[in-house]
């Protein structure tokens, strides 16, 4: 059987654990696994088409960059979703054009899918957190406007970016980066199971 034949399995295969293994029971976004599916499936059956034309190098990064503009152009993905297209593009790419070593290939594709399920996974930087705020108040310093987050969100805030601030209307617009700082922990007088009073006595008439 030739190698090429295991380069296509081995796509099939990663672009599989990619989605169903790891994108999807973490994001649960269902038109996003089609995307993710068909970019790779497209770009492998491309790239072998073509892969003997001798433009191979030039093939994939035309792919790359077409495809790319044209996806991102459609419509807004997050960051993490970017990074799962890119890596499909990748591995439909890989397999396609890996006409090289076959052990080096296949390394590839498994670095990709590890390196995605791991950056990605939940408990990395979970206490870290990212969010677009409209406040109800205008604040121009941004000394006040940090120490008003702090006590507003109940975390250490990082990173400010004022995106508007209105004079008139009160209000400013603003990109917070914060650590959720962890709970305290009850004192052990807290912790005592409460004690139960009497029951009080009946009154009599």
């Amino acid at each position: 059987m030739s190698s090429s034949v295991y380069l296509y399995a081995a796509d099939l295969l990663a672009i599989g654990l990619l989605t169903f293994g790891v994108y999807f029971p973490r994001h649960r976004r269902r038109d996003l696994v089609i995307a993710y599916l068909g970019v790779n499936v497209g770009v492998l059956a491309v790239s072998v088409a073509l892969a003997d034309s001798g433009v191979g190098a030039g093939l994939g990064l035309g792919l790359f960059g077409v495809l790319s503009i044209i996806r991102l152009r459609s419509t807004e993905l997050d960051q993490h979703e970017v990074a799962y297209y890119f890596s499909a593009l990748a591995l439909g790419l890989l397999g396609g054009l890996g006409s090289g070593s076959v052990p080096l290939t296949l390394a590839l594709m498994a670095t990709i899918v590890a390196v995605l399920y791991l950056a990605g996974h939940p408990r990395l930087l979970r206490r870290y957190r990212q969010q677009v705020m409209v406040l109800d108040s205008a604040f121009p310093d941004e000394q006040g406007l940090t120490a008003h987050l702090e006590g507003l969100l109940g975390a250490r805030v990082h990173q400010v970016r004022v995106q508007r601030v209105d004079l008139v209307n009160d209000t400013t617009w603003v990109d917070v980066r914060f650590e959720l700082t962890p709970a305290p922990r009850p004192a052990p007088s807290d912790l005592r199971a409460p004690t139960l009073g009497r029951r009080p006595a009946p009154v009599q008439r």
